[in-house]
């Protein structure tokens, strides 16, 4: 069974960094993709940064140039580095993987709050 595990939420003043990490657990040798993904209240929860097997990455427009994605083969995480957060960057964010022949697996998410 995997389960993964969201940490380093919190609130932050606009300008400030936050870094989010995801401890996975479990059998993932068959992942294909794996990241963040955000929800803010009313809307739907959409990918932020993703990392995929292949290699590279993605990231929303909105993030680019302030977020980056790392993740540790060792230690099996994968954190979200959040830099120059804006108060539109205020949302739940959940880690997510993908795992071929699964439907893949959500943590239980992390509230991020962008306020002065």
């Amino acid at each position: 069974q995997v389960q993964l595990v969201e940490s380093g939420g919190g609130l932050v003043q606009p300008g400030g960094s936050l870094r989010l990490s995801c401890a996975i657990s479990g059998n993932i040798s068959s992942f294909s993709y794996m990241g963040w993904y955000r929800q803010a209240p009313e809307n739907q929860r959409d990918p932020v940064a993703v990392f995929f097997d292949a290699g590279h990455t993605n990231y929303r427009d909105s993030v680019k140039g302030r977020f980056t994605i790392s993740r540790d083969n060792i230690e099996n995480t994968v954190d979200l580095q959040m830099n120059d957060l804006k108060p539109e960057d205020t949302a739940v964010y959940f880690c997510y993987i993908n795992i071929i022949g699964t439907p893949g697996y959500w943590g239980q998410g992390t509230q991020v709050t962008v306020s002065s």
